[in-house]
């Protein structure tokens, strides 16, 4: 059984991995070894990568060994849908408690998987590792052989406590225990020659059974799907696929050069978000069956279905041109979606203003270039003051992106719309693309953006009561004499025999100040303004008021 940090540092040499591809001989031999900032597992520890990417194995039960705050942190925070089993929605946590961390957590390791497997009876236990019972050192690799042993179903170890790095590499090293203990361990009742994987597929709101209908059309057949609607015994099989589909490199693409290697299955990275996406790959998964001994009519059959569902498709999306006409958008999503939104997007007319880049590869990024142009505005890693910025400089209509970044539109008062894995609308193939642009309209169009950005009631007061105070102010700039007894200044009278020549004569004696009035400041309600102000007051004087300041 592989050790943790060998197993970490053969993710960190993945040939197949763009980045690491492009390291020098040195680099690679030293692995991925740039630390993280304080809070840069703000996206995801390790461990929460490896529960997502596993989580949606519906007929397996999900058990995390550690402090109940993993559970709670990590569960159901992937808006995957099941067709069969909702024993993946249940929570199990071994809740870990001081004494257990005194003497050691494997007994009740071992209780809980006993305690799960005799009330729910799953067709396999998944056991995650995360930090506390790591530190002390619990073995859960010896705890799940011996359970498996005594309950005669499989418990798999997955060994990705969130202290060894970001959620990407969790994504990784839960690929890894599939590999290891999963892939490769059963049969098929039977097999074609139309049987293909689809890795990194995580079924978000049941996408994909907007794009299996149009399979089963061409009678090709999803031998398994890692790990959508995935079930346990498909990923045991799954090494008998003809051809493999990767959605999501970033995530899985150990699992699908691994299987390569090991079982000679093709692979190709492919995206089902667009029309036009949707029909290349289509058309490079006929292509791959082909080329592994399907008959070449599927090719004539395939590009019939395609024309027919884009024919319906951009009939479809051609009503929404003229309301997307000039609108921009920003989208602050990663990897795949990266450039395959981009292209959704774009066929319906829409303008791209931005796209991040934070969790894609070097293939990705050469995609979005392809897309948008050499100059695209591709955006690595923003706090949200800085998007918060770019959303005002580019004047962008709408802002697509994950639950995290919501908050920094509604504070830009601009129309939000989820795309990530929280999302509630499926969004796959030509189907998809039609629902994405009718939630885009509503969001566009909703008139609380309208009601959102008209001043507040309590602004609007302080508006018009510094005006009524402005217009004061100018009349007593006015008539500065008749003013002068309410503000406590003393004039000459014209009267006073006094003086030789009367009143103008005394006013040029005694000098101009005399007779100008204090003026009471809106701002301090008093004779001396306050400095925040200070050059808003002095906007709203008039020229003369101005000069004689």
């Amino acid at each position: 059984m592989t050790s943790l940090p060998t197993t970490i540092q053969d993710v960190f040499n993945e040939p197949g991995c763009a980045r690491n591809a492009s390291k020098s001989n040195v680099e690679r031999k030293n692995g991925c070894t740039k630390q993280l900032k304080p809070g840069g597992v703000a996206g995801g520890c390790a461990f929460d990568g490896a529960k997502v990417a596993l989580q949606p194995f519906t007929d397996v039960a999900h058990l995390v060994h550690g402090p109940i705050a993993c559970e709670g942190n990590s569960w159901d925070n992937r808006g995957s849908a099941s067709s069969g089993s909702d024993l993946w929605r249940r929570s199990f946590t071994t809740d870990m408690s001081e004494t257990d961390i005194v003497f050691g957590g494997e007994k009740r390791l071992y209780r809980a998987v006993k305690e799960i497997t005799e009330k729910y009876d799953p067709q396999a236990i998944f056991v995650y590792q995360t930090c506390v019972p790591a530190m002390i050192g619990d073995d859960i690799d010896m705890v799940c052989k011996a359970a498996s042993a005594k309950f005669g179903k499989p418990v798999i170890p997955i060994n990705a406590p969130g202290f060894v790095g970001s959620k990407n590499l969790g994504n990784k090293l839960a690929g890894e225990a599939l590999l290891e203990h999963v892939i490769g361990t059963g049969e098929p009742d039977y097999t074609t020659a139309y049987d293909i994987n689809i890795i990194g597929e995580y079924n978000l709101s049941g996408e994909l059974w907007q794009i299996k209908p149009l399979l089963d059309e061409l009678g090709i057949r999803v031998l398994s799907c890692i790990s959508g609607d995935g079930k346990y015994r498909e990923v045991a099989y799954s090494h008998r696929a003809k051809a493999a589909m990767m959605v999501c490199s970033k995530a899985m693409i150990n699992v699908a050069r691994k299987m390569r290697q090991r079982y000679g299955i093709p692979f190709f990275e492919g995206s089902f978000y667009g029309i036009e996406d949707s029909s290349d790959s289509l058309r490079q998964i006929a292509r791959m069956l082909i080329e592994r001994g399907a008959p070449a009519e599927l090719m004539e059959r395939t590009q019939a279905l395609i024309a027919r569902e884009e024919t319906k498709a951009w009939a479809a999306i051609e009503r929404f041109k003229p309301r997307f006409a000039a609108k921009r958008v920003v989208l602050i999503t990663g990897g795949v979606k990266s450039w395959s939104m981009v292209a959704a997007l774009q066929e319906a007319g829409l303008e791209i203003v931005g796209t991040s880049v934070k969790k894609s590869t070097k293939k990705d990024k050469e995609r979005i270039k392809e897309l948008m142009g050499q100059d695209a505005h591709m955006i690595e890693d923003m706090s949200p003051r800085e998007i918060y910025k770019m959303l005002k400089d580019a004047k962008a209509d709408i802002m697509l992106s994950g639950g995290k970044s919501q908050f920094v539109a509604l504070k830009a008062a601009m129309p939000w719309l989820d795309i990530n894995q929280e999302r509630c609308h499926a969004y796959m193939g030509y189907i998809g693309i039609v629902n994405l642009m009718e939630e885009i309209e509503k969001a566009l169009y909703n008139p609380i953006w309208d009601q959102l950005r008209q001043p507040a009631p309590w602004d609007e007061f302080d508006r018009k009561r510094q005006a009524r105070t402005v217009a004061q102010m100018y009349a007593q700039a006015a008539d500065p004499v008749r003013d002068a007894s309410k503000n406590g200044v003393n004039t000459i009278s014209s009267s006073n025999e006094g003086e030789a020549g009367g009143g103008e004569s005394a006013i040029e004696a005694h000098g101009p100040n005399l007779a100008k009035p204090a003026r009471t400041w809106p701002c301090t309600n008093s004779t001396a303004r306050c400095v925040a102000c200070k050059d808003i007051c002095s906007d709203l004087q008039p020229p003369a008021l101005q000069a004689a300041e």
